[in-house]
């Protein structure tokens, strides 16, 4: 049973990029939404590996054939650029220090080259926000491309951890979260629904004096556990959700925390 709601988890917190795509944009569709959440989960999982990893274990490799910790960090920023720029016009501008030799880039401090991922993949998210609709064989091809290198590189770095005697950050646990009490008069006001992205929608609901959370894409409710008055979390997976109001006290929103980002959902009815 638990696997089965880890997965149900994964499905009804999906990423919600419409809140963030700039008013002249159509907002992404749903198929677009699922690829942009898998970079998520997996562009999230790189970081905070290479992040673990101590900067003394960066030249660290299991033969000699094969690339190194910092070699593998200052690749997936180079394929990043060059993956996500063939998803439309958007260019990432080339400095004298992109041209040096790979071998020099996978020597710089452990600081600089995690800084420089995760400018390529907010440059990715950003590429991504400006597909509205995967409605060619090309961009599939592409968004294929770039989720599976993202995905081959966690796995290669996961290995290399695990011969490391560390821990990859998807095997680690959730960290332990403390439910606390509330009434049902401060759980009534976040009943309802909330809309992630055009035509995907949450909602939330109470029975027994507890909240649970449903996406319109199926899957069963999974209870909220309150961790304080307007903060919120599953204990399925590793995700958090804060409730939003307005200045009268009005339920306006959520925000869903997960994957190392925060996605805003404005309150429907």
């Amino acid at each position: 049973m638990r696997r089965r709601a880890v997965l149900i988890i994964a499905l009804i917190l999906p990423t919600a990029l419409a809140a963030q795509a700039p008013a002249t944009h159509v907002p992404p569709d749903g198929v677009m939404l699922t690829f942009v959440r898998f970079a998520d989960v997996f562009g999230s999982r790189l970081v905070a590996a290479f992040d673990s990893i101590p900067e003394a274990r960066y030249d660290y490799r299991p033969t000699a054939a094969q690339q190194t910790i910092g070699y593998i960090a200052q690749h997936l920023e180079d394929a990043n650029y060059a993956l996500c720029e063939r998803l439309g016009d958007l260019r990432h501008p080339r400095t004298a220090r992109d041209s040096l030799a790979d071998t020099i880039k996978a020597r710089w401090p452990k600081d600089t080259l995690i800084a420089r991922l995760e400018a390529s993949l907010r440059f990715c998210d950003d590429a991504m926000e400006r597909v509205t609709q995967l409605n060619s064989a090309a961009l599939a091809s592409t968004l294929l491309a770039i989720e599976t290198d993202l995905a081959e590189h966690y796995s290669q770095l996961a290995v290399y951890m695990r011969l490391l005697g560390m821990v990859p950050p998807s095997a680690l646990p959730p960290r332990r979260r403390t439910a606390i009490d509330l009434p049902a008069t401060a759980l009534s006001p976040y009943v309802g629904v909330y809309e992630l992205a055009p035509g995907l929608e949450v909602e939330v609901t109470m029975r027994d004096r507890a909240l649970y959370i449903r996406s319109s894409v199926g899957g069963d409710p999974v209870r909220l556990w309150p961790e304080s008055s307007s903060d919120f979390f599953v204990r399925e997976a590793d995700a958090q959700i804060t409730f939003s109001r307005n200045a009268s006290g009005a339920v306006t929103g959520l925000v869903l925390r997960q994957y190392g980002r925060d996605r805003p959902g404005r309150k429907l009815r």
